[in-house]
Formats: structure tokens, sequence, C-alpha cells
């Protein structure tokens, strides 16, 4: 066997490879890169899923970055348990070939309760007080305190967030380095995030200097994960989930359901509304620049894909057939399935005054808003002094003071500027594969169904 390290560096697309990644260029070169043929939706834990099962998404069952779960009426986006993922594993696979395999998942999603030999994955600590303390969750469990002695908590809120920087990637990679000396795990798969804020944040526009500055960032830490890999003999792959396209804006499909009078809420304290899932005839959980649209009444279901093909934006609508012949059918999936254009994306509003959203819609709250919501990577342009603004909050709760972090805008139209979800209609914008062994690549784009074929190939030459 050869041990072998994969990288997945989100993001990263052929287009973006070049003067301001020396070292991801010069693997390129001295190897080879491919284009990857993703799967739709074209997020986090679809593509993981794809890519460490070697299935459609119609198989594993990771269908969004979460799902409305029907039996409980409520949507639930970021779960971590491996247990939601149907399929063979690419460390189950490789474990059946030889014995002796052993894998380190570092920080993939489905993290949780697999079969992996060591892991680590971000999971907070929320007090009942109604705090959220920076926290990571490992196996074996020894294996958190390890990382933490050796290079401090992990910074959660420089993972996700308007704090988010290259110190959540750069701990990810010092984790993974340590446990690569220490373990020496015949496969190791480590996740680098760091791209992915300023790609959403700015697009992809390499004449913009933070743009330029967060592509030799991600490099230096590539740099120093490839070097240490080659200097122990192993070989390298880097992969991305998705290519982020330019957006100029969002789409509200929710609001647009709501006048439709197909989405009902629940009023609470203050006026604020909550969306009541379960007792909507239809809604869309927003992920991107995809939509699972859920529809309790199947003789709704035409009227609803009328309404959503009139919207502003919307490029196509699935229905049963449509995400048969696209990998998608499977039970957790919305009874249709709407596609924004590449210049678009889905905001998870619902609510038609301002006054009455939700009160974690200011904040970043991952687990309560029914749907991916981007603009919790910007604070409130709105806020004169956001720092101090910040800060104050922060201060309050370390008082024991409960208060909300509403330092997020609610604004969906202005502030992000670039997304994924879609297939990218040009593969230089598009998910890549690099390898350090050009003879272990397809003359021509990578299949995302083949990729757990392709490292086992590495590994067992």
């Amino acid at each position: 066997m050869h041990p072998t390290l994969v990288i997945l560096a989100v993001g990263l697309s052929p287009a973006l490879v070049g003067e301001h990644t020396p070292r991801l260029k010069r693997l390129a070169e001295q190897g080879a890169m491919r284009p990857l043929w993703t799967v739709l939706p074209a997020v986090t834990c679809t593509v993981q899923s794809t890519l460490l099962t070697g299935t459609m998404p119609s198989e594993h069952g990771a269908v969004a970055n979460g799902w409305f779960f029907r039996e409980l009426a409520e949507v639930a986006l970021w779960k971590q348990s491996n247990r939601l993922v149907a399929g063979e594993r690419i460390w189950d696979a490789g474990k059946a070939r030889d014995r002796s395999f052993t894998c380190a998942q570092m920080f993939w999603w489905y993290n949780m309760y697999s079969t992996a030999d060591w892991s680590a994955t971000p999971r907070p600590m929320y007090p009942a007080d109604g705090r959220k303390i920076p926290d990571h969750y490992t196996e074996p469990p020894d294996l958190h305190d390890e990382l933490d002695r050796v290079l401090g908590p992990f910074p959660l809120f420089k993972f996700w967030g308007p704090m988010a920087d290259i110190a959540s990637t750069a701990w990810i990679a010092e984790a993974t380095l340590h446990v690569m000396r220490t373990r020496h795990p015949t496969l190791t798969l480590t996740y680098l995030p760091h791209l992915d804020y300023g790609l959403q944040r700015l697009g992809p526009d390499l004449a913009h200097p933070r743009i330029r500055q967060d592509l030799r960032e991600l490099d230096d830490v590539c740099a120093r994960l490839i070097d240490q890999a080659q200097a122990d003999g192993m070989q390298v792959i880097v992969v991305s989930e998705y290519g982020i396209t330019p957006v100029k804006d969002a789409i509200h499909i929710n609001r647009a359901l709501r006048e439709a009078g197909l989405i009902r809420v629940r009023p609470e304290e203050f006026g604020r509304e909550i969306l009541d899932a379960g007792a909507s005839q239809a809604f869309a959980l927003a992920d991107h620049q995809i939509a699972h649209v859920y529809v309790r009444d199947p003789a709704c279901i035409g009227g609803v894909r009328a309404i959503l093909e009139k919207l502003d934006g919307v490029e196509r609508v699935l229905d049963a057939d449509g995400q048969r012949a696209a990998g998608l059918s499977h039970p957790r999936s919305g009874e249709l399935v709407a596609i924004s254009r590449a210049d678009r994306w889905f905001s998870y509003y619902y609510w038609l005054e301002p006054a009455k959203a939700p009160d974690f819609a200011r904040t970043v709250d991952i687990h309560r808003k029914p749907g991916y919501d981007p603009v919790e990577l910007f604070v409130d342009p709105a806020l004169r002094l956001p720092t101090l603004a910040t800060g104050w909050r922060l201060a309050k709760r370390k008082l024991g003071l409960r208060t909300l972090l509403d330092v997020i805008s609610a604004d969906a139209t202005s502030l992000v500027r670039g997304s994924h979800g879609r297939l990218t209609d040009d593969p230089m914008h598009g998910p890549l594969v690099i390898s350090s062994r050009a003879d272990r690549m397809p003359s021509g784009p990578v299949d995302a169904t083949r990729f757990k074929q392709l490292v086992l190939d590495h590994v067992f030459d």
C-alpha cells in the first residue's frame, strides 16, 4: 500500500490555480489536473458523500446540506452523524482489501460515529445559558485533549461567520499533520474551507486583492501538507466539491410561496414569525443555488411548480422524473427541486415584513434557520461601530446576561457575490482533481462517483 493524502480545498477551480497558488500549480504540473464532474446539488454534504461512497445522492441519501425530516415535521441542516449516509465508505473498502489499512478523517462532514480510525470535526458546546463555546469532537476521545494541548482550542468562530478566516484552516492542517506524524494513516482526508469564505463574499474575482490573498494563504497551508506528505513518501490528491460563480441577487422562494397562501407561520413574542414547516402546504428548504420544495398534498404539486417556474431567477424545476434523471430521487428530497440561474441563489427568508423576522435571522445560527444563509459571513454594514457592537454583546454574555449576538444583516440582495449548487457551465470554473500521480489519472474529467476508486487506485497501486 502507498500512503495517500487527500486535501479537500473548498471552492478551488482550474481557473484559480496559477500565479497566486505556486505550490498547487507545481503539484499539477508535476502530476496532473482534471475537472471533476460533480453531482447535483453541488454542496458540501452531498458531494462529500458521493466522493466517499462512489454513489449518487439517490443512493447515499445526502440530498443537500440538510432536509425536511418528514417524520419529525422539522428541518435539520448540518447534522453530523455518519449513519445518515448510506453506502460503503472509502475506508471500509480499503479495510476490506487489506486489514492493515487505516484512515484519518479530518473535518470532512458526517464525521461522527464513522468507522474511520481517527477523526475530528467541529462540535461546539451549548450550555443551558445560551452560550456557544468553541470545541471539536474526536475519535478516539483522547485525541481531543491531545490536539488542544498541541494547537490550542479549535477556533470555531474563525470556521464560520463574519470572523471566518485562515486561522481555522491552518488549525485543521496542523491537526492533520499531527495525526500524520503520530498515527501514520494509510489514507488521510483533510478539509480546508478557507477559500470558500472570500469567494462567497466577493465572488471569484482574481482582480480583487482579497481573493488573491486568500489564494496565497490557502496555497501556503497546502504547501505545508504537501511538502510533509511527499517527504514521508506519500502520494497527494487535491480535490474540490464545487466551483463558485458570481451572483448578483437572491431569489426569495419562500416569500413567493407564502404570498400564494402555501406557507404557515407561528407567531411568537414581539410579533416575530417562525416557519411552521409541518403545517405548510408547501415550503422550500433553500440551499445555495438549489431548493428542495416540500409539497404536502400531491394534488398541489402542479400548481406549486407553476409558481416556481414564474419566479425571476429560477432556471428550471425538477419533478420526480427530473430528479431521477439527475440522480437526486430519494425519499428525503422535496417533491420538487428548484435550480437557480448561474447568477442567482435562493434565500430562506419567509417573512414579508422586516419587523416580523425571527430573532435568529440576524445571528449566526446554522441549526435554527430553515435553510442556508450566506449572509452570516457579513457583519451588518448598518452597524456604525461593528467591532464595538460585537464586543459589547460578547461582554454581556460573559457576564451571564442573555443577549442576542445580532450583528448579521438581513439583506440578502446586496452582500453575497458568489454561490454554488447548480452544475457550473464552464469546467474551468467548476471543481477539480489534482494528483501527484499523472499515471493514475484518466485522460479526461473525473466523475465524482469514480473518485473513491481513483483514491483506492493510488493507495493500492
